[in-house]
């Protein structure tokens, strides 16, 4: 039996609380946590009566009055103007159903800088807290839906296209329904025909040009390959919406710059010509290549996600060299990325004659090591085959590379691209040293004197 057992027994809470209970007792805590009341916190900020203008009768009155006046008479003259009289008469009506008091007592007007823009109203509809109001139709009987064939497909086109020049057929239909000889059933006929030609008419708006010719001969082809007559409802499949959009037409305009020739409509290089100072011209004549595609996977929860990353270089064949490297989800759009940013990122390559690079160079990328050596005329490029497009492009035509241990193509690129950029330059070293650099070949075999 353990000893401590009975002292602890006897220090217990239990135990001091009988032999004193008028005495309150407090365990010590040992950890420096904060007790769970006083961790608690207010849901809600604290607001003071005195701010809500609540604290008296008076006060309450006076923020009434102050925020809640009724409308002046100059203001009841600019509603009428807006407003029929059976609408000013259901305003006044709710004005004077509400007291201002409630308003002031059981309504906030809110003052922080995030408010609605808008109290009340509700004739327009605010994108970001309102939706759209759709317009509803019932759903077709799928029961006695069928595909068209492809003869009532084409004669359905034809008598669409005949009923798009209609406006004969309204105006006739619009002088019939005031004729006062027509029955009750006649005027309802008449009525439902000049809704389906206004109706008709409403969906091939547009389809004219200014010069007579049919634009949108493309929406004839949008008809519906159901026997529904073409009827709207509440589908997945939506018309296109064609050029001229009501409200968005002229506020969104392709980056088109007419200096550009044509040769960047879509507007992919406009960024890049503003970062680099490069015309489209000068972009699209670069070389540029893709070196490595690879397939890369994020585990998660819900599978594994597949990116596609690619490795890019781009060069201008006279000293530049650049690598970019991207990736996305479509092959595609990682290329184009890549592209973009080898462009980018060109820099100089310091070369000797225009031909090869100064001396030997070695660089270290990971576990990859790339050694460079400057060759005579004539050596040519004697590399892999990714080196071979790297030096092609940066315009460099005797060098010999050796790769010693891991051969990645990743890191190879950067090796080389690393051992390229980072040459030392022997006129510098000489400078260094206080002395003259001379090239004895320019001037024994090429006739210059110094």
């Amino acid at each position: 039996m353990s000893v401590a057992r009975p002292a602890r027994c006897l220090l217990s809470k239990r135990f001091a609380a009988a032999l004193k209970p008028a005495t309150p007792t407090c365990s010590a805590a040992f950890h420096s946590s904060a007790h769970l009341e006083a961790r608690k916190k207010q849901r809600f900020k604290s607001i003071r009566a005195e701010e809500m203008g609540l604290t008296s009768p008076e006060k309450v009155q006076k923020y009434t009055e102050e925020n809640f006046q009724p409308y002046t008479p100059e203001e009841i003259e600019i509603l009428k103007k807006h407003y029929s009289p059976d609408q000013m008469e259901a305003l006044q009506a709710g004005e004077a159903a509400i007291d201002p008091t409630d308003l002031t007592i059981q309504g906030r007007l809110r003052k922080d800088p995030y408010k609605i823009p808008y109290l009340d109203d509700f004739s327009r509809l605010a994108p970001v807290v309102d939706k759209r109001p759709k317009k509803q139709h019932s759903p077709p009987d799928f029961n006695k839906l069928r595909w068209l064939s492809e003869e009532e497909f084409m004669n359905d086109i034809a008598r669409f296209a005949k009923e798009a020049d209609a406006p004969q057929a309204k105006a006739w239909l619009e002088g019939k329904l005031n004729d006062p000889k027509l029955s009750e059933e006649q005027r309802e006929w008449v009525g439902a025909q000049l809704a389906k030609v206004s109706a008709q008419l409403e969906r091939t708006k547009g389809l004219e040009g200014k010069d007579g010719d049919a634009e949108g001969l493309e929406f004839l082809l949008e008809r519906s390959m159901l026997n529904d007559d073409n009827a709207p409802s509440d589908s997945s499949i939506a018309p296109s919406l064609g050029k001229d959009v009501p409200g968005i037409a002229g506020i969104y305009q392709n980056p088109i710059d007419p200096e550009d020739q044509g040769l960047d409509d879509e507007g992919i290089y406009q960024d890049l010509k503003r970062r680099t100072g490069l015309s489209v011209k000068e972009m699209t004549s670069l070389t540029v290549k893709v070196l490595v595609v690879r397939m890369v996977h994020n585990q998660t929860r819900l599978g594994k996600i597949r990116s596609i990353w690619v490795l890019a270089i781009a060069g201008n064949g006279n000293g530049r060299l650049g690598i970019g490297e991207a990736k996305s989800v479509e092959q595609g759009t990682a290329t184009q990325k890549a592209k973009l940013l080898a462009i980018r990122n060109m820099k100089p390559i310091p070369r000797y004659e225009e031909r090869t690079i100064h001396g030997s160079v070695t660089s270290k990328f990971g576990a990859t090591i790339v050694k460079l050596d400057a060759r005579p005329p004539g050596f040519g490029l004697r590399v892999s085959a990714r080196f071979f497009e790297m030096f092609r492009a940066c315009g460099i035509h005797d060098i010999a590379a050796k790769m010693p241990r891991s051969r990645r193509p990743m890191n190879s690129v950067k090796a080389c691209f690393e051992a390229l950029t980072n040459q030392k330059d022997p006129n510098e070293i000489a400078i260094g040293r206080g002395k003259k650099l001379v090239d004895v070949r320019k001037v024994y075999f090429g006739g210059n004197v110094l």
